[in-house]
């Protein structure tokens, strides 16, 4: 692990690194792990984003508000973060984890992003954890459009397509991972006429299907 460098990427130096180890860390690796951290975590980070939606978008309503979050903070979301911060290098995983792609599932990437928030809190409080939202969640804040970010990935690309007198995009489960307590899909969005195909995974189909749907979206609308 290389906790200073990491520290770096996420704009904030922790004071304990024990506990930012800790929120690396998963229950495959030791019976000290993040799922404590993730807990207080989730309500720190969806408590950030809602300050930074409220302060932003003075003259939404609530529901809008409430909409616009549950885009940031989402499986989804969280684990592009992840991702993009190389998070899967420095997670503590078992081997079984480690051979089955732990480091690369939305799942476990997006538990330890609320895990390393909440660290962040405990390290040194609510000021020091928006700085590491802000930091994994600023490219997502800045560019969010509160006109269609209510929708959830696959009514927008529905939207998109029908638009264009399109024929719907099709789901596939190409497969499916994981023990029957923890199964971890693989989803194929495909949009043959645009020549179209994207790979989404999740915890569930459903989380599966909208993480295909929101690349492929993002296919459809770059320039």
């Amino acid at each position: 692990m290389d906790l200073e460098g990491f520290c770096l990427r996420i704009d904030y130096r922790f004071t304990d690194l024990e506990l930012l180890r800790r929120a690396l860390t998963h229950r495959s690796y030791s019976t000290t792990h993040y799922e404590r951290l993730e807990f207080l975590g989730d309500s720190v980070v969806n408590c950030v984003v809602a300050l930074e939606l409220f302060n932003r978008f003075s003259r939404l309503p609530e529901g809008d508000l409430s909409r616009l979050r549950a885009n940031i903070v989402n499986q989804s979301s969280l684990a592009s973060a992840a991702q993009q911060f190389d998070f899967g290098e420095q997670l503590r995983l078992g081997e079984g984890e480690l051979k089955s792609g732990g480091a690369r599932r939305p799942s476990i990437l997006a538990d330890s992003v609320e895990a390393v928030v909440g660290a962040a809190f405990l390290d040194g409080g609510f000021e020091a954890a928006r700085k590491v939202v802000r930091a994994l969640l600023g490219g997502v804040l800045d560019t969010i459009d509160p006109s269609t970010s209510g929708k959830d990935p696959k009514t927008l690309l529905q939207e998109y397509v029908q638009g264009r007198k399109l024929a719907l995009p099709q789901y596939t489960v190409v497969a499916t991972l994981g023990e029957a307590h923890e199964q971890h899909f693989q989803v194929e969005c495909a949009i043959p006429e645009l020549g179209i195909r994207s790979l989404g995974e999740g915890a569930s189909r459903r989380s599966a299907e909208q993480e295909a749907a929101r690349q492929a979206y993002e296919l459809t609308t770059r320039d």
